[in-house]
């Protein structure tokens, strides 16, 4: 598993870079309670998560 570099944010929640999440890519997995769901950048860099 990768994890992607956190920093604190002003209201000290998690904040986490979506490229590093991807690895690069366009596509991350993420799991939440043994559900999947995929995090994708667009090509307008804009951010989709689905189930």
């Amino acid at each position: 598993m990768v994890h992607a570099a956190s920093f604190p944010a002003p209201d000290d929640r998690p904040v986490h870079d979506a490229r590093a999440l991807t690895e690069g890519g366009r596509e991350a997995e993420i799991r939440l309670d043994g559900v999947r769901y995929v995090l994708r950048i667009t090509r307008q860099g804009k951010l989709i998560l689905t189930k």
